[in-house]
């Protein structure tokens, strides 16, 4: 059984503050995969104190002080949008299911993945600086893509 709106909307707005869109249907994870030309950013947002007091306060210090960001950014909250996780994890191949996670594709091919693991206890200042630099290696546009 999902999660109560009423008890997630609070972090769900974390990040759709932040101008990540909210993907809580299979179709609209797959519409922005499909239709995402460069990077894209999929959160898998959660209630756990990690989500809370890490990953959400990370992302957002890595999209204020990044100077490249992702092309589009999507979130599926675990727990919550189960149809839509499961499409959003399926981009995740070779990686277990765990929330909360991050991953980067570039049109439509994992690059980047931050599993659970990787941000568990970690300060979001830390997490910020993974992401920023994640962001400099797979969502630099080249010189010929601006010429």
């Amino acid at each position: 059984m999902p999660y109560p709106e009423i008890m997630i909307h609070g972090m769900r707005q974390e990040l759709s503050q932040l101008g990540i869109e909210e993907t809580k249907t299979t179709e609209a994870v797959e519409d922005a995969v499909k239709n995402t030309d460069g990077t894209l950013m999929v959160v898998v947002n959660s209630v756990c104190g990690c989500a809370a007091g890490g990953v959400r306060p990370g992302i957002a210090m890595a999209l204020q002080n990044a100077a490249h960001k992702p092309d589009r950014a999507i979130t599926v909250f675990a727990g919550a949008d189960i149809d839509a996780t499961d499409t959003a994890r399926a981009y995740f191949e070779g990686y277990a299911p765990s929330s909360p996670s991050i991953g980067l594709l570039k049109d439509g091919k994992l690059v980047q993945m931050f599993e659970r693991r990787d941000l568990e206890g970690r300060h979001p200042m830390t997490i910020a600086q993974s992401l920023v630099e994640a962001f400099e290696t797979h969502c630099v546009k080249s010189d010929a893509a601006n010429n």
